[in-house]
């Protein structure tokens, strides 16, 4: 071997002492990752779950002889220009409106009196002084006011209605409370629904042309949950026209173009307050310069957490020890109104 051979041996020899080495561990590596891995918890990917929907059942739950006393505050003005004349009218009424449950049908139905226990109402009209009425202080009623002392303490209106509030019979026993398009009533949806959901109450309405005659237009009340707080439901509503309507017919409709909230207790079943309101001007009604301006808010709050209910007959031992000790229940007073002259200053 020359010297050129041992050269190369001396130099590749720890080479491939090293190559066998990396080998080596090379299979050895390969050995191991042929085992079988150790048994383990098996991981699944999941899809977050949806969040779950709350859906609330919206029913009146009244009891026959239940009574439910609301203190309603109604304000409203107009004003009117027609060929250069404008006049303007005010009025404010306090009362206290009674539902008087008189029937609870097996099939849920419910049927009540509507009714007016009292009423206290200032009037301005044009070119007159501001008229007043109250109902617990007036034994005769001052002129134009009789209307409204005959209502008092009698039924304006007997109801038969679901518990979702569809009025199935209604019958007007005063002139005034014919309208069955007033919000009586609060329709409640017919199934549990979620906040942001929706429900209607359609309305054909009969309407008077300006040259004679009538017509029939669609109307509805619109209604949306809006949101539900220890288990009280904020509901707004609103008023719409659904038919195309000219200025005229549209003036016919003004008073009932509200929109407002609505409290409605869940569990107790029953309105807890509502708030509606009006501010709506018709233009060209009666010719190119004239206009109509209505501005109304009207509020009922439940007097009371608890209706006054009918109490099952006592033994007459029991209404004697307590004759002494209890005293009527009486509709609160409703509030006077200070400085009138302020307060209908044209």
């Amino acid at each position: 071997m020359n010297s050129h051979s041992r050269t190369f041996r001396n130099i590749f020899a720890p080479l491939a002492a090293v190559s066998l080495v990396l080998v080596s561990n090379l299979a050895s590596a390969a050995e191991q990752n042929k085992k079988p891995a150790s048994p383990g918890p098996l991981l699944v990917a999941e899809l977050p779950r949806k969040p779950q929907t709350k859906k609330y059942e919206l029913r009146y739950k009244l009891l026959r002889g239940d009574v439910l006393r609301y203190d309603v505050t109604h304000e409203a003005s107009v004003r009117g220009t027609s060929d250069q004349t404008t006049q303007a009218a005010q009025t404010k009424t306090d009362s206290i409106k009674a539902w008087k449950v008189t029937d609870v049908l097996p099939e849920g139905d419910i049927e009540f009196m509507n009714v007016v226990e009292q009423v206290h109402m200032i009037n301005q009209l044009p070119d007159h002084k501001a008229a007043e009425y109250d109902s617990t202080r007036d034994k005769t009623p001052p002129p134009g006011f009789e209307d409204a002392a005959r209502a008092i303490g009698v039924p304006l209106s007997t109801v038969r209605m679901t518990s979702t509030g569809k009025i199935v019979h209604r019958e007007s026993k005063v002139h005034a409370a014919a309208d069955d398009n007033s919000l009586i009533v609060l329709r409640l949806p017919e199934k549990p629904i979620e906040i942001g959901d929706t429900w209607d109450e359609p309305f054909e309405l009969s309407v008077t042309l300006p040259k004679g005659g009538s017509k029939s237009i669609q109307t509805r009340w619109h209604h949306k949950l809006a949101d539900v707080k220890d288990r009280v439901a904020t509901i707004e509503v609103t008023y719409q026209v659904l038919s195309p309507v000219d200025a005229p017919i549209e003036l016919q409709l003004i008073q009932r173009m509200m929109n407002g909230k609505v409290q409605f207790d869940i569990d107790k079943g029953r309105v807890l307050e509502k708030q509606m309101d009006v501010d709506k001007r018709v233009l060209g009604f009666a010719g190119p310069t004239s206009s109509v301006q209505y501005v109304m808010k009207m509020q009922e709050k439940l007097l009371s957490d608890e209706p006054k209910t009918a109490s099952k007959q006592k033994s007459k031992a029991t209404v004697a020890n307590q004759k002494n000790a209890r005293t009527p229940q009486t509709a609160s007073k409703p509030k006077t109104l200070q400085n009138q002259s302020k307060t209908y200053r044209r």
